[in-house]
């Protein structure tokens, strides 16, 4: 189900936002990976400042921490599903990007145990949702109805005073 609410149950927001840039506009490195000490997370970061072909490198950037945090390989089916569908939302959130927001700024990805969350920042003012009705046999327009039926829930966050967004987009972890 699709949501503005700017966070999830239980979660709370980061200070200035969910993907906030840093203050003066510096950039984040390319990765960081690490556990956040309070939650037991594991998050990295992407910036995409001055790089083309981003949907690619933000696949391929997903797949590794896919495979550092133990989701890839997969041992069975069910953990080949969950982890390509998550590569599907990554793939989905920063095409929307591009398509309707100027591109994307930065992407997060982060996982515990049972959820992975994956959120992207791009300048863009629009409203991302499924376009209804949803029309299966025609092309384009499926990116959120996509995004909506694989994810357990997501939503967007706007930091006042700030242009721009954070899509957001969380995934249950196989069991």
């Amino acid at each position: 189900m699709s949501t503005t609410r700017p966070y999830p149950p239980g979660d709370r927001p980061e200070p200035g936002g969910a993907s906030a840039t840093p203050a003066g506009g510096a950039s984040v490195p390319p990765a960081v990976d690490g556990a956040e000490p309070s939650a037991g997370r594991h998050a990295r970061r992407l910036s995409f400042a001055g790089e083309s072909g981003v949907v690619p490198m933000a696949r391929d950037f997903a797949r590794q921490a896919l495979y550092a945090w133990g989701w890839l390989p997969a041992d069975g089916a069910d953990r080949r599903a969950a982890a390509e569908d998550v590569l599907l939302v990554v793939s989905e959130l920063v095409t929307n990007a591009c398509l309707h927001a100027e591109g994307p700024d930065e992407m997060r990805i982060s996982c515990d145990n049972k959820v992975i969350r994956v959120e992207v920042s791009d300048r863009g003012t629009g409203q991302p949702a499924p376009r209804t009705p949803h029309r299966a046999g025609r092309p384009g327009g499926h990116g959120m109805f996509i995004v909506q039926r694989l994810c357990m829930d997501w939503g967007v966050v706007r930091t006042p005073g700030v242009t721009g967004k954070t899509v957001w987009a969380e995934l249950g972890a196989p069991a």
